[in-house]
């Protein structure tokens, strides 16, 4: 079972079911069980309630191949243990490295480093390219790059080192060593893997390149996999290319541009045949193996991502709410005065819904609109967010104020409504609940004021329509609506404040993340719309699993 997380990352669990999210929380728990997290580009995690240790695994990325004949690229570092203390609730930022740009011709890269807490896996060293392509000395990394032929340093030293900088156990090998010569038949040395060093090439026929080095296996995951292979090594003309090493090592060519490594396995790159470019590394990865000691209930999703759903579970409580719409602009640009505030994101929830164990859902959290820049201008909508067949849809922007506005004055309908501005009359404020649902997802933003300075609407919120402009003072937003969901009532989706006739005479935002007009955007991950000038804060997804 595979369950998909933040954006870049895969979980997996052992029975009995766990469970995980996107940006995630783990709120209560039904069983204790081991959770498998695969990090595929950088992140954090969250150490849950309970968990005070962790295996790991940390390979960084694998380097980038020589050209023309050159060398392969050496793995990323491959560094694992079991029992790495860890506190719960901390975040620990996880890195993982990108592959290393092959040779084309100038000199390769070296792979990024992967990291986790105190460990640090080197990126693999570049491999070393031939004499006229460029830099040809193979560099040095978790595993080392192969030689090149005719490299700055040619003969018996022109590979880079492994292990470097040094950690115990060794975290991989050094490259292998080319023919060492500018003839014709010159072959290139393999990269340095974390299981063995890369070949050395043939220094006389058949003029075959080193192979790359071989990478090591990790069942942390639950299977053996093999990571952090060399790749292999090339030849100019009138002789063989080499593999790459098992790991995702990418394999040399005899002419053309080498293969690059396999993505999350840390590969070195495949050099270039003759005349060819080096291919790139493949990108690293981090996988963390801990038990949770109780159970876990609630899921929070708070980036878009995809989720496998646990074993035995068949149902669940829900909460989608959409991204807030932004407030309007006005004439001065960014000026909020006279113009609406941003409608809330749609607000969605409901308990029982039918899922399918196993099945891959992708969750959508929308972002919050983007106020526009221009003069008299509509703030932007706010994005969608889905689970399964749930969409609630994006807060409606503010309508624009002054002279000019024109219909932009109009609020935008959407989960809620935006208010509306003013220009030579009050705008029409936006409709809330668009597309209909049932029960309703959203209100109506309010109206401008026609008195005084012709303060702007508030946006429509969750629990409430926006409140019209007064005189001077711009409207309220909407207040947002409860939920419990998580284990704690809390509010979302309220709407944002409309602009006042004058800087200082914002409406206040609704409650749940609402922005106060020409002073604040919405919350973050409430759905909240932005005050008048203001952007809307981005949605979120909460799911109750029951098994």
């Amino acid at each position: 079972m595979a369950i998909h997380g933040y954006p870049g990352q895969i979980m997996s669990a052992t029975a009995p079911a766990a469970y995980g999210s996107g940006i995630w929380t783990f709120n209560r728990l039904y069983k204790s069980g081991t959770v498998v997290q695969m990090f595929t580009a950088t992140s954090t995690w969250v150490a849950p309630a309970g968990v005070t240790s962790v295996d790991y695994l940390v390979v960084a990325a694998g380097g980038g191949a020589g050209a023309n004949g050159g060398g392969g690229g050496g793995g990323g570092g491959f560094r694992t243990g079991t029992a790495l203390a860890v506190t719960p609730g901390t975040s620990y930022t996880i890195t993982v490295g990108a592959g290393g740009g092959g040779a084309s011709p100038s000199a390769a890269a070296q792979g990024g480093n992967s990291t986790f807490s105190t460990i640090v896996s080197a990126g693999g060293g570049y491999g070393g390219t031939r004499e006229g392509s460029g830099t040809g000395q193979a560099g040095s990394g978790g595993s080392g790059g192969g030689g090149s032929t005719g490299s700055p340093s040619s003969g018996p030293n022109n590979f880079g080192s492994g292990n470097t900088p040094s950690v115990s156990p060794s975290q991989g090998n050094n490259g292998g060593q080319s023919s060492g010569d500018l003839s014709v038949n010159s072959s290139g040395g393999g990269g340095g893997g974390a299981g063995a060093v890369g070949g050395n090439g043939a220094t006389a026929s058949p003029y075959v390149a080193g192979i790359g080095g071989s990478g090591l296996a990790s069942s942390i995951s639950g299977s053996g996999t093999y990571y952090s292979g060399g790749g292999g090594g090339s030849v100019t003309v009138n002789g063989s290319a080499s593999a790459g090493g098992i790991g995702g090592g990418g394999s040399g060519t005899a002419s053309g541009a080498g293969l690059s490594g396999t993505a999350n396995t840390g590969g070195g790159g495949g050099a270039g045949g003759n005349n060819g470019a080096g291919g790139a590394g493949g990108s690293g990865i981090v996988i963390l193996r801990y038990t949770v000691p109780n159970q876990v209930t609630v899921v929070t999703f708070n980036a878009t991502t995809t989720y496998t759903m646990p074993n035995n579970v068949s149902t669940v409580d829900y909460l989608v709410v959409a991204g807030g719409g932004a407030g309007g602009s006005g004439g001065a640009g960014l000026n909020g005065t006279n113009t609406g505030g941003g409608g809330a994101g749609g607000f969605r929830t409901g308990t029982g819904l039918s899922v399918t164990a196993g099945t891959q859902y992708t969750i959508t959290v929308g972002a919050g609109g983007t106020v526009n820049t221009g003069a008299f201008v509509q703030g932007g909508s706010g994005g969608n967010s889905t689970f399964s067949s749930i969409t609630a849809n994006g807060g409606g922007g503010g309508g624009s104020g002054s002279t000019g506005a024109g219909s932009n004055k109009n609020g935008v309908s959407g989960g809620s409504g935006g208010g509306s501005g003013f220009d030579s009359g009050a705008g029409t404020a936006g409709s809330g609940n668009t597309p209909s649902t049932s029960p309703s997802q959203g209100n109506n933003g309010g109206t401008a004021s026609s008195t005084a300075n012709y303060s702007g609407g508030g946006g429509g919120g969750a629990g409430g329509v926006g409140a019209n402009g007064v005189g001077d003072n711009g409207g309220v937003g909407g207040i947002g609506a409860a939920a419990v969901i998580s284990g704690v009532s809390t509010y979302y989706a309220g709407g944002g404040g409309g602009g006042g006739g004058t800087t200082t005479t914002g409406g206040v935002g609704g409650l749940g993340g609402g922005g106060t007009g020409i002073v604040s955007a919405g919350v973050s991950n409430t759905g909240g719309g932005g005050g008048a000038r203001f952007s809307g804060g981005s949605g979120i997804v909460i799911l109750r699993l029951y098994s």
